[in-house]
């Protein structure tokens, strides 16, 4: 029992690091698809994680990259291995890009323009990947801005 307990207090915090900066959370697939279909202007949405690069790196690194002047508009996360149909039904919205948590997925105006997957997170540093998506908030997501994300 008190490992359950336990556990439920660990995954809660794994889902508040995100929430608490201004991300909605997305548990069902109807959710998903209401989010990503009344998404206007630009939309992130992070595929969360209990492994230690989402703990350490990924969510961190994300937290730090709103403190930008230009940020997405939409702010959508679905937690992969606990929320399995949600996930599921936002990978659907990842044109042609495998499954990888955590992961960051681009869209602008509904548009897949790409996503930073497990490998481009797990080597680098929380500083080091709110850096690299400072520069896609501010190269893609500029009003003007219509090219699809290159791959490093």
């Amino acid at each position: 029992m008190f490992d359950i307990i336990q556990r439920d207090a660990m995954l809660q915090q794994m889902r508040e690091d995100l929430t608490k900066v201004g991300v909605k959370e997305l548990r069902t697939p109807e959710e998903v698809d209401a989010a990503m279909q009344h998404a206007k202007g630009t939309t992130v949405v992070f595929v969360n994680s209990v492994c230690g690069c989402a703990a350490g790196k990924a969510r961190p690194g994300f937290a730090l990259s709103l403190q930008n002047e230009i940020v997405p508009d939409n702010l959508f996360t679905v937690f992969a291995g606990q929320d399995k149909e949600a996930t599921a039904k936002a990978r659907t919205y990842f044109t042609d890009a495998p499954p990888s948590s955590p992961s960051i997925a681009f869209f602008k105006d509904g548009k897949f323009l790409g996503m930073m997957h497990r490998h481009q997170i797990e080597a680098r540093s929380a500083e080091m990947i709110a850096g690299d998506l400072k520069n896609i908030y501010n190269k893609y997501f500029k009003k003007e801005a219509e090219q699809t994300i290159e791959q490093p």
